[in-house]
């Protein structure tokens, strides 16, 4: 698979998806859209996300409706994947029970936009307990088609959720 192509399927540890959901509930909590950034690395077909990464300082703005996450933090989210000699993988952000989980206009024109990232949204600003990958937007960018939702059935066949494999939690931008 070449650095640009479009990964057959995703490996997701079932900890990457507890880390990510407990890092946006922070900020559901607080009514805002939350985010958690997915690093790990390309076998093969695959993409297999390792590492959860946590956003933090003033290069990343949250609210109810919007996440802004600024050129120094993604610099900054982009040294760490060097560090550890990783690649981004996507990310999962959350939506409030009114915006659903389908890609909103600035997530579509002003997000990552790179072949083959996962772009994850959570419902009801991840605060519901027991929510699954399953009911979360799963969306994928295509050179030439844009954004893509996959349908339930492309995420029960390219979206593996996997137990027993313990995730590290890095940071990006200054630690609080």
């Amino acid at each position: 698979m070449s650095y640009f192509s479009v990964p057959a399927r995703w490996q997701i540890p079932t900890d990457a998806v507890r880390h990510s959901f407990t890092e946006m509930a922070r900020d559901g909590i607080r009514g805002c859209e939350g985010i958690a950034m997915w690093l790990g690395r390309h076998e093969g077909d695959a993409a297999i996300i390792t590492h959860v990464v946590r956003l933090r300082g003033p290069g990343i703005q949250k609210a109810p409706d919007r996440l802004l996450i600024s050129a120094d933090l993604v610099n900054d989210l982009t040294d760490v994947a060097i560090e550890n000699k990783l690649t981004l993988i996507g990310q999962i952000h959350s939506h409030s029970a009114f915006c659903g989980t389908d890609l909103s206009e600035v997530d579509r024109c002003c997000g990552i936009a790179v072949p083959g990232y996962l772009s994850a949204v959570a419902p009801d600003f991840a605060l519901r307990a027991g929510t699954t990958i399953e009911e979360c937007g799963m969306h994928v960018f295509i050179p030439g088609q844009r954004w893509q939702r996959l349908s339930p059935q492309d995420v029960r066949q390219r979206i593996s959720v996997v137990d027993g494999v313990l995730v590290p939690i890095l940071v990006a931008g200054p630690d609080e």
